[in-house]
């Protein structure tokens, strides 16, 4: 029993499968760089669809370029947040600076008021009693 065995192709079917190929993609083109690809029926059955894809294309990116914004935007919120964090630091350590004893005394003494140097002395005083 013989056994199949493939045939070697020639030069010939080679190239004329090359250039079908190529033949075949240069009148796809020239079909819809020309109009052609919609005289025929089947066309218009798949136009559709095609405005479908387009709208997908279209909505996809939209979607693409409102989150690049909003991206950027949350960027640059983190960075006017990060430096109101370093004021408000820089801030609260300067006012507790400020608020020491010793410093109020400094600031004080140009206006003219002192530390009193006497101790605190409470008054008591008695509510007469009702006859």
């Amino acid at each position: 029993m013989k056994s199949n065995k493939r045939k070697p192709e020639s030069k010939k079917q080679k190239k004329q499968k090359k250039s079908s190929g190529a033949a075949s993609f240069g009148r796809a083109t020239q079909e819809v760089l020309g109009g052609g690809l919609f005289d025929n029926e089947r066309s218009f059955r798949i136009f559709p669809f095609l405005l479908f894809l387009t709208f997908l294309a279209f909505i996809y990116i939209t979607n693409d370029y409102m989150v690049e914004s909003k991206i950027r935007k949350m960027t640059e919120v983190k960075m006017e947040l990060r430096e109101l964090r370093y004021e408000y630091v820089s801030v609260k350590s300067n006012l507790m600076s400020i608020s020491k004893q010793s410093q109020l005394e400094k600031r004080l003494e140009g206006i003219g008021i002192k530390q009193n140097d006497e101790p605190v002395q409470t008054i008591h005083i008695k509510a007469e009693q009702k006859k």
